[in-house]
């Protein structure tokens, strides 16, 4: 993170950020809204993105107040299979931000997944901290189920921890493992630090196996869990705290009742204590987008 993204409680932050966590506008289209002149500051018209907001000060654009920016909000969401991880394509193909359930602050994601995969997608209202999860200097795994069809060979499976390099792309280390086992169909547990494009599809089209399903299950300390397709559950302020070092305001939504339906993990990693339940009947145990049981 550089010094310019670091938050000073004196000199305040960049205002292309508070714009964007005010949920004004991308911190792009911020700075153009500020190259167009249309946003003043305490009634100052703003010349650079490089001017500081500080606690108190009058934001305008346009000739409207904005209102104090939100705190840094983290959500985990599950992406079905056929939307583009994108605010806007340009093929007009359905995104995940135009099927977000309704009620959520402007969000952008953490890193992609692209248009045939499901999964785990991470979605923040702060650019600079979707910027600071994507790199692969976290160290951060992030873990697939991977279903594939064709004859898997468990030792060119055991060769990819060393990396491999794919029509002149070098990937890094890949650990991946056979779980199960059906005629020419097969599934595979993948985990990766790195996360290039396309990468798990390239790398067994390599080894002559064909993807027919993938799905993001974790992305470093964070699961998928049994979160239903399409909908959304923000991340516990203790969460935010011990993970990533943020103190958060607490999430209005908690975990949801149903299951969502992926093949079993052989070996589930260890997880943290869940959180106990609410009592039955309040509303907020439901996270956005998730449809109620029906029998």
């Amino acid at each position: 993170m550089s010094e310019d993204d670091t938050q000073n409680p004196e000199r305040g932050e960049r205002i292309a950020k508070w714009l964007a966590r005010a949920g004004v506008a991308s911190r792009r289209d911020a700075e153009a809204l500020i190259a167009d002149r249309l946003v003043t500051l305490n009634g100052k018209t703003v010349e650079t993105p490089a001017t500081f907001v500080a606690e108190g000060d009058a934001v305008l654009v346009r000739g409207q107040k904005v209102g104090t920016a939100e705190p840094t909000r983290l959500f985990r969401y599950h992406k079905p299979d056929g939307l583009v991880t994108t605010h806007k394509d340009p093929q007009g193909r359905p995104t995940v931000f135009e099927k977000l359930p309704a009620g959520l602050p402007r969000l952008v994601s953490v890193g992609r997944l692209d248009l045939t995969s499901e999964g785990l997608l991470l979605l923040t209202n702060d650019g600079a901290l979707a910027r600071r999860l994507e790199l692969p200097s976290n160290g951060w795994l992030r873990r697939y189920r991977v279903r594939v069809h064709g004859r898997v060979n468990e030792g060119a499976l055991a060769w990819l921890a060393r990396g491999i390099t794919v029509d002149g792309v070098k990937y890094g280390p890949i650990q991946a493992g056979l779980d199960s086992r059906q005629g020419t169909n097969a599934w595979l547990t993948v985990s990766l630090q790195e996360g290039k494009n396309r990468e798990i599809r390239r790398v067994m089209q390599h080894l002559e196996l064909h993807v027919t399903r993938l799905i993001r299950v974790a992305y470093g300390p964070f699961q998928l869990g049994t979160l239903p397709p399409g909908a959304v559950e923000e991340v516990n302020a203790r969460t935010m705290r011990e993970q990533l070092g943020i103190r958060s305001a607490a999430p209005r939504i908690q975990r949801g009742t149903e299951r969502t339906e992926l093949p079993p993990e052989p070996e589930a990693p260890p997880r943290a204590r869940a959180p106990r339940a609410r009592r039955a009947g309040d509303p907020h145990r439901t996270p956005w987008g998730a449809k109620p049981r029906t029998e």
